[in-house]
């Protein structure tokens, strides 16, 4: 039962990460950032770039792991800061509609850039190996990764809390996902809301590849895009524009993949995802505003 927590936690600890991702940038454009999966991807594709040398020692797991991790979280938000300048700025007046027709063909954009450089083909990587070594807990054996990936979602969890309550652009940031009109009203820039929570955003998404990237030992193109699906589940169950909501429903949505994996006869295991997307459905017909519904939802809609 304890083997099972824990996996639950690490699994539903991806699934908040990315539906944070997502709903920072909802919270502040009203925006369902589609790209966000190929953000992950680009981000451990970085450490592949055949162009200097210093990408073939981190792909060769020489550089420590207090150089690596900060160099991946700044390819996370460097692209995504550079996809709102270039491409979302100019949709800003536009329908959420359109915006979100425009973050799918980026996607497709950063992807096929990577199939380019790439090819299709999963490329095995050695990130961080010696996390692989498992350790014990209370009878319960589970590799030292997964253990790090709960407290560090945790850490995180509760550093960005902070930021955004006891921060002045925390504060900003939350007043402009709130109204923002109201806030650049009231001398909130927009440019600078903005892109931090794009920053934000992407160096969640980085985080996730890490993680990802560690646990699977391989890297590929489309590996973002389950868990940019199961994010985005977990940002419309717990609510659009709500971040403890999004947080809350993909933990919710990890602990019910390993609880029906584990529960599902052998033969039913590999429908797994339908009984969880059924799951999906009945908490959306009862509860359509979400778990946790963002103040201004109703005004809104």
């Amino acid at each position: 039962m304890l083997q099972v927590v824990f996996d639950a936690l690490s699994l539903g600890s991806l699934y908040a990460l990315g539906a944070l991702g997502i709903a920072l940038i909802f919270g502040v454009m009203r925006l369902v950032n589609f790209a966000h999966g190929d953000v992950i991807a680009f981000s451990i594709f970085a450490l592949l770039w055949p162009s200097t040398d210093a990408m073939a020692i981190v792909f060769a797991g020489q550089l420590p792991w207090y150089l690596l991790v900060p160099f991946v979280l700044l390819v996370g938000a460097g692209l995504s800061v550079l996809c709102e300048i270039v491409v979302f700025r100019r949709f800003r007046h536009a329908s959420p509609a359109t915006m979100m027709i425009a973050s799918f063909a980026l996607g497709f954009v950063i992807r096929y850039f990577l199939l380019m450089l790439f090819t299709s083909r999963p490329k095995s990587i050695s990130l961080l190996p010696g996390l692989s070594q498992p350790v014990e807990i209370l009878g319960a054996r589970l590799p030292l990764l997964q253990l790090i990936t709960i407290l560090a979602t945790l850490a995180i969890l509760v550093g960005l809390t902070l930021f955004l309550r006891r921060t002045r652009f925390g504060l900003e940031m939350r007043a402009a996902a709130e109204n923002f009109s109201m806030a650049r009203m009231l001398g909130v820039k927009a440019n600078r809301v903005i892109m931090g929570a794009f920053a934000l955003s992407g160096a969640l998404a980085a985080a996730i590849g890490l993680i990802f990237g560690s646990q699977t030992g391989t890297v590929d193109i489309q590996m973002g895009a389950s868990l940019m699906l199961m994010a985005f589940i977990a940002t419309v169950i717990g609510g659009l524009g709500s971040l403890a909501g999004a947080v809350l429903a993909g933990f919710l949505l990890g602990a019910a993949s390993v609880v029906m994996q584990v529960a599902l006869p052998l033969d039913a295991r590999a429908f797994r995802d339908a009984f969880v997307y059924a799951a999906v459905i009945l908490v959306l017909l009862f509860r359509p505003q979400g778990l946790i519904a963002a103040r201004g939802t109703k005004e809104r809609v």
